[in-house]
């Protein structure tokens, strides 16, 4: 092998932990947000994040959406 061979299977490696890395952050962003954020739902939130991820990423733009809205407070609750 040569040193060429070696800097290439290095690189590679680097490539495919960076890809993992940036998948795991993902995945996890959106329960993320939903938890910093007090969302009652984070949880749903954070599973919603990991399924779209997974099943083609087309709909995890709506499970980030969903982390920072949050459902609004009844009327009886909001008043002081």
């Amino acid at each position: 092998m040569s040193g060429y061979d070696l800097l290439a299977w290095v690189v590679l490696a680097i490539l495919l932990a960076v890809v993992v890395l940036v998948v795991w952050l993902m995945g996890a962003m959106p329960g993320n947000v939903a938890r910093r954020r007090g969302h009652p739902w984070a949880d749903a939130v954070s599973v919603a994040g990991w399924i779209t991820l997974i099943f083609g990423l087309a709909l995890w733009p709506i499970a980030m959406i969903w982390a920072y809205v949050d459902v609004p407070a009844k009327r009886a609750e909001r008043q002081p």
